[in-house]
């Protein structure tokens, strides 16, 4: 991958990349792991972006299809390793360091995986037209499902943030 592709086609997507890769992992190392991956199948897949969307759309759906396919096989791993039994706490380290922050990550962890990757691209303020697009559902449904999932996370933040 060059240093012009970076800086052009990824860097201005890198907090969004960031949030994604954050709300799918448990430490440092797979953090790091998983936006390496994203940076490597994003450099692979230009070739096949046709412009149907924008780069931006294209950045999250790859974003995500990364991280659910990595989460899936981490899971199924732990599963076999543990007999079903997984540990989710974070491991404290500088990307995991704020606790109020982890909380917030922890309860999202706990969604289903679009409800996680809605909020999230509601959470980067992404316009509902554009949320929709990547989740293959209606901008009117948009609206209806972050209530839900706003109330959620309240349920499963209540008492734990200050």
């Amino acid at each position: 991958m060059s240093r012009d592709f970076y800086i052009v086609s990824i860097e201005p997507h890198v907090g969004i990349i960031i949030k994604i890769c954050r709300a799918y992992t448990n430490s440092q190392e797979e953090f790091e792991d998983y936006y390496q991956e994203v940076c490597l199948q994003i450099w692979k897949s230009k070739d096949l972006f046709k412009e149907k969307s924008k780069w931006s759309t294209w950045v999250y759906r790859i974003t995500l299809n990364v991280c659910l396919t990595h989460t899936k096989k981490k899971y199924k791993k732990v599963e076999e390793q543990t007999n079903g039994v997984y540990d989710n706490q974070s491991i404290n380290n500088t990307a995991f360091a704020d606790e109020s922050l982890n909380l917030l990550y922890d309860a999202i962890k706990k969604l289903k995986e679009t409800d996680r990757a809605l909020i999230l691209m509601y959470l980067e303020e992404k316009p509902y037209k554009e949320i929709a697009e990547v989740l293959g559902i209606t901008p009117n449904n948009i609206s209806v499902k972050i209530l839900r999932i706003k109330q959620q996370l309240k349920v499963l933040l209540d008492g734990k943030i200050n």
